[in-house]
């Protein structure tokens, strides 16, 4: 399944994304994607409501916004320098463990929203990232059993914000956090959608021209590692989100000198089979 919410901001109802290219609306399912869907038999019993019922939902037009795919989670963790050549382009060495970080779950929001960039900010950068959706607790999980803890996966943009992540000292976290700063979906593909996740291309582009252009396949530590490894230091919760880091051609990353966004540019991402985003740079009003 294809899960979307659709509406206003903070006002997104539940739906799903058809094989047909249909959108419609699952309002009379009963319940949002939240923790509590994830960690009942939220996805058995929505796949059987739409055996009866997808036929009759009512549609949603392709002229409503979709926001993020799933409700906001108890948390975002995500990894840091987990392609080898971006780590290069960072100028850090490549990691012999994954690196952790959080982001404030207050920064997603839909997939083509606007980005806002920052009061102050000189350096909002981009990055295309595979997120994972957690759909069972997890605790000491091994890597053996891991994938059984995972929904599915979306689309997330990483934005980040360089001088306040890496020249203002502290953790990560201050420059990832800002509103706007963690697009997501269109849609949550349930774990059966995607055959290999370690096998996806992934995409990023700026103002038309490409920026990043790689595979998952790339990735240093792969979607089970990541799953088991964080159990080991956090209990994972039904519907968080493990984002798990960008290929190479971040705009910190630039040659002969770094780019970062401006005020009307536009910013397009895909992951296959995890559609795609849109993202047009707006100032800090």
């Amino acid at each position: 399944m294809k899960l979307i919410r659709h509406g206003a901001p903070d006002h997104e109802t539940p739906g799903l994304l058809l094989n047909d290219g249909r959108r419609i609306d699952a309002s009379g399912f009963g319940s949002d994607y939240n923790e509590a869907f994830f960690s009942g038999d939220g996805l058995e019993r929505l796949a059987e409501w739409a055996k009866t019922n997808a036929a009759s939902a009512p549609v949603v037009a392709p002229s409503v916004r979709l926001g993020p795919c799933i409700a906001r989670p108890s948390k975002i963790v995500c990894v840091g320098l987990n392609y080898s050549d971006h780590a290069k382009e960072s100028g850090m060495p490549i990691p012999k463990e994954p690196i952790l970080f959080f982001k404030s779950t207050s920064s997603i929001v839909g997939p083509n929203d606007d980005v806002v960039i920052p009061r102050g900010s000189q350096k909002t950068d981009w990055e295309v990232e595979l997120a994972i959706i957690i759909g069972r607790r997890a605790s000491y999980v091994s890597e053996a059993d891991a994938l059984k803890h995972v929904a599915g996966y979306a689309l997330h943009n990483d934005y980040s914000e360089r001088e306040w992540q890496l020249e203002r000292g502290g953790q990560w976290v201050k420059g990832k956090s800002c509103d706007t700063f963690a697009p997501l979906g269109p849609f949550l593909a349930t774990h059966d959608e995607i055959a290999d996740p370690q096998a996806l291309k992934l995409w990023l582009s700026v103002n038309g021209v490409m920026r990043q252009n790689s595979s998952t396949a790339q990735m240093i530590f792969g979607v089970p590692q990541l799953v088991s490894y964080i159990s080991q230091f956090m209990t994972l919760l039904p519907g968080d989100v493990i984002s798990t880091g960008t290929p190479p051609g971040v705009g910190l990353g630039l040659k002969p000198e770094p780019v970062f966004l401006k005020p009307g540019d536009v910013v397009e991402l895909g992951i296959e089979g995890l559609g795609t985003q849109r993202q047009t740079a707006l100032a800090f009003a």
